[in-house]
């Protein structure tokens, strides 16, 4: 036997036939017994917050698969195949599908590549799904999000085999990370409790806070923190007087889709800031907000590309008052596709009882 080659599938499905107080921050005065709790913050307090080198863990992981995948063929002949599924043409999703392919290879993971026309119906969705969720040879099913409006995203999501559910989506797996017993946690928290976790950021007791609420990041990020002993809040577009919150937590994770809204004035001192927002700047006056050292090259990026890519949080302000911070890009995105690469094989793993074969 021998490694298979990707699979490119393109066009419509035939008949079955295919195999996210403004301005600076001003002084602070703490009582002493606000000084006594943030001499006990989960860093100490520095010139610049350092960095946490998301790319530098991805790529740990990502060695650790490819190891692991190597094994697995060599004692079993088994090579994990995951199917990534796209529909319509939107731009971003063919590019986070294009870089999980690519991940594949890199790991040496079989990948199959379904890209359907916007016109794809539900039904054709569905069967392709059933297909993919019989087939032996697929261990992992990957529906990227989001899909077009016709077509439901939580019967999508319910559609696909909780045991190849490798995105960690489907209300089985969700029910299970929330009793404590995961099979496949969602890539992107799952990847972030793996930086913290691998760099040493303490968890046990600590004050976390996570802010926003949705079911792929925000919710199953707090059921992760909590499981480590933490003391976990969920900050939502409903929350009053929002920095008051967020200013209590050493661990501050970030998901809202908004650009540079999290400042100075919603980090406590020395906290560890986890940015998971994904969004594009091409307004050069909004970028000289967001950034400091590195503003010169952001704009020759907005002069070259038209945007740049910039976090939920503001790196300028967060860089002067957090302890740790991820960048954006280079840090949750490439330890949300590493951890695919992860459930995959863990999936490949699982389906035939080899779980404890390591």
């Amino acid at each position: 036997m021998q490694y298979c080659p990707d699979i490119e599938v393109e066009g419509k499905l035939d008949s079955l036939e295919f195999s996210r107080f403004s301005g600076w921050f001003g002084r602070i005065r703490y009582n002493l017994s606000t000084m006594a709790t943030e001499a006990n913050s989960t860093t100490q307090i520095g010139v610049k917050a350092k960095l946490l080198d998301g790319a530098a863990v991805a790529a740990e992981i990502k060695q650790e698969v490819a190891e692991d995948v190597r094994l697995l063929w060599e004692r079993h002949e088994i090579q994990p195949c995951l199917a990534a599924v796209r529909v319509g043409d939107d731009a971003a999703s063919e590019v986070y599908v294009r870089n999980k392919i690519r991940a594949c290879r890199e790991v040496g993971i079989r990948s199959e590549h379904y890209a359907l026309p916007a016109s794809t119906t539900q039904i054709e969705l569905f069967d392709l799904i059933a297909l993919l969720n019989v087939r032996g040879d697929i261990d992992g099913i990957l529906v990227q999000l989001p899909l077009p409006l016709e077509i439901d995203e939580a019967s999508t999501i319910e559609a696909v085999d909780p045991w190849k559910d490798v995105d960690g989506f489907h209300p089985t797996n969700v029910g299970k990370l929330a009793m404590g017993r995961p099979a496949f946690v969602p890539c992107t928290p799952g990847g972030i409790m793996e930086l913290l976790e691998r760099r040493r950021v303490p968890l046990r007791g600590v004050n976390a806070c996570v802010i926003g609420r949705s079911q792929i990041v925000g919710r199953p990020m707090a059921q992760l923190l909590l499981q480590k002993d933490a003391t976990v809040t969920i900050c939502h577009s409903r929350t009053r007087d929002l920095p008051s919150v967020t200013r209590q937590a050493d661990i501050l994770v970030v998901a809202i889709g908004r650009a540079g809204f999290i400042r100075s004035n919603h980090i406590k001192p020395g906290a560890t800031v986890i940015d998971v927002g994904m969004n594009q700047v091409a307004d050069e006056a909004v970028a000289r907000s967001l950034f400091g050292d590195e503003l010169e090259r952001r704009l020759q990026i907005i002069a070259k590309r038209g945007y740049t890519l910039v976090g939920d949080v503001n790196a300028a302000e967060a860089d002067e008052i957090a302890g740790r911070r991820t960048l954006v890009p280079g840090g949750v995105g490439l330890l949300t596709v590493a951890m695919l690469m992860s459930n995959t094989l863990k999936a490949a793993r699982l389906r035939r009882g080899l779980q404890d074969d390591k």
